[in-house]
C-alpha cells in the first residue's frame, strides 16, 4: 500500500504536560510521550490523553502504543515550512518544534535590513542538522548552506523536506560524515562561513563507528567552528538537549570558544508551548553570539 501523506494547515501545539509526560498535536496527529521536566499535575483530564492517536514509552524498551493508527508518514506546516513527519524507534518524529523561536531568529539575522532575501553567496553551516528544519530556514533567506549529519537517513529525510519545500535545487551542500573529519578538512580547504548553526547530541556514533560525547567533544566543536566563521561573520547558534546543560552553560562554553571576537553572547531556554493557558515547557537551552550592530 502507497504511503499516506497528510497535510495539516495548522502547524504545532503543545497541548498540555505533567506527570512526567507531553501531549502535543502534530496537524492532524495528536502524541501521548515522556518528559522528565513535566514534574507537574496535568491540566487536562485523563480522558483527554486517553484520546491521543499514540503514546510512546521507554519503561520496558522504547515502545509505541497504538502505533498502527498513524499513517506512515505525514506533513505539517510549521514557520511557513513543510516537513515530513513519521514516528521513529525512538520516539522522534523529525522535528523538534522547541526550536521554532531559534528558527525565527535564524530569520532574523540572515536577511538585510530592508527585509529583501541575502545574497546567495553568504555562506551558512548547520551540524547535527537533523532533518534539516534550520538549513531550510536559511536556505529560503537566499543563503547557501552546508548540511551535515552523521546519518545517511537523516540527510536523506533532509533532502525530502527540501523538496517538499520547493528549495532542492538551492545551493546546499548535504554531507554525511563524523563532524570533526568534516571541521578539519574544511578549515585545511580555507572554507569559511558566515553563520553556523549546531545542536550536539548527548551521545552520537559516526559512519566510521566515531563517538561523540557532548561534555568531552563540544569544547573542540566550538573551537573549530571559531577557525571556521570568515572576517565578517554574522551569528553563531547553538542548542542542546542533555540535561545539565543550562544556558549559562551553553554561554560559558561559547564565550570561551569565541573570546577576542566582538559581539554580544546571550542564552535562554527552548520551549514547547500552545495556548495561552497551557504552561510553557522547558525543552533544552541555547546561546547564541551575534555581530555587534553597526553604528
Amino acid at each position: 500500500m502507497a504511503a499516506e501523506t497528510r497535510v495539516a494547515t495548522d502547524d504545532y501545539e503543545l497541548l498540555d504536560s505533567g506527570n512526567g509526560r507531553k501531549l502535543e498535536r502534530f496537524g492532524p496527529i495528536v502524541l501521548d510521550r515522556p518528559c522528565t521536566q513535566a514534574v507537574w499535575r496535568p491540566r487536562l483530564a485523563a480522558s483527554a490523553w486517553a484520546a491521543a492517536d499514540a503514546a510512546f514509552d521507554r519503561e520496558s524498551g522504547n515502545r509505541w502504543h497504538r502505533r498502527e493508527r498513524l499513517p506512515p508518514y505525514w506533513v505539517i506546516r510549521i514557520e511557513g515550512l513543510r516537513i515530513k513527519l513519521s514516528a521513529t524507534d525512538f520516539g522522534h518524529l523529525g522535528i523538534f518544534p522547541e526550536q521554532r523561536a531559534c528558527w525565527r531568529w535564524i530569520t532574523q539575522n540572515l536577511v538585510s535590513g530592508d527585509a529583501r532575501p541575502a545574497n546567495s553567496s553568504l555562506a551558512v553551516l548547520n551540524l547535527f542538522a537533523y532533518s534539516g528544519v534550520a538549513t531550510l530556514v536559511a536556505a529560503r533567506t537566499g543563503a547557501s548552506v552546508c548540511h551535515l549529519d552523521a546519518s545517511r537517513g537523516m540527510v536523506t529525510w533532509a533532502r525530502e523536506n527540501a523538496a517538499l519545500n520547493h528549495l532542492e535545487h538551492h545551493p546546499i551542500r548535504w554531507i554525511v560524515e563524523d563532524c570533526h573529519k568534516f571541521l578539519h578538512r574544511e578549515i585545511r580547504r580555507g572554507h569559511r562561513y558566515a553563520a553556523i548553526i549546531l545542536d550536539p547530541p548527548t551521545f552520537g556514533r559516526g559512519q566510521g563507528g566515531e563517538l561523540y560525547k557532548i561534555e568531552s567533544d563540544l569544547p573542540e566543536t566550538l573551537e573549530l567552528c571559531r577557525q571556521l566563521l570568515n572576517d565578517t561573520p554574522r551569528f553563531l547558534l547553538l542548542s542542546a538537549h542533555t540535561p545539565g546543560f543550562s544556558p549559562r552553560v551553553l554561554e560559558n562554553l561559547l564565550a570561551q570558544a569565541l573570546q577576542g571576537l566582538a559581539g554580544i553572547v546571550e542564552s535562554g531556554e527552548m520551549l514547547l508551548t500552545g495556548n495561552p493557558d497551557v504552561l510553557p515547557l522547558p525543552s533544552g537551552a541555547w546561546a547564541r553570539w551575534s555581530a555587534m550592530p553597526e553604528k
